[in-house]
């Protein structure tokens, strides 16, 4: 979607860590605590936009100001030209990162992860009895 509107300079701005609920709201996140979602990327988050239909963007090579070390932020684009929503249902920034945060957690890339790691962790053969050696 990258090609068909070049100009993404005036797009709205998402960073992963608006909707991160490991961040606090100084140092960043921008929704409550119990509708964010858990370390999301920006590939989540694009394809969270993907599905809704709206334009968006991914610059990877961009930091978030506060948190330098976490790389990555999607812009998006709510509205045509003519001022009518992409999609009626979203129609602010917040709306977008509440939609976003909610479906994030359901995406394909981490459900598969959660079933391989449900699958590889059984019942380990160590006893519980351990401790420190008397000498």
């Amino acid at each position: 979607m990258e090609g068909e509107l070049p100009n993404t300079k005036k797009w709205i701005v998402l960073y992963p860590v608006y909707i991160n609920s490991k961040k606090t709201v100084a140092e960043g996140r921008r929704i409550c605590l119990s509708k964010a979602c858990e370390n999301p990327t920006c590939a989540e988050i694009g394809d969270c936009c993907s599905y809704l239909k709206v334009p968006f963007a991914i610059e990877i090579d961009k930091a978030y100001p506060r948190d330098f070390m976490q790389r990555g932020r999607v812009r998006v684009l709510l509205k045509k030209e003519d001022g009518t929503l992409y999609n009626p249902s979203i129609t602010s920034r917040k709306s977008l990162m509440l939609t976003v945060a909610e479906m994030v957690p359901r995406h394909h890339g981490r459900t598969k992860k959660q079933e391989a790691a449900s699958t590889s962790t059984g019942p380990s053969n160590k006893s519980g009895k351990g401790g420190k050696k008397k000498r």
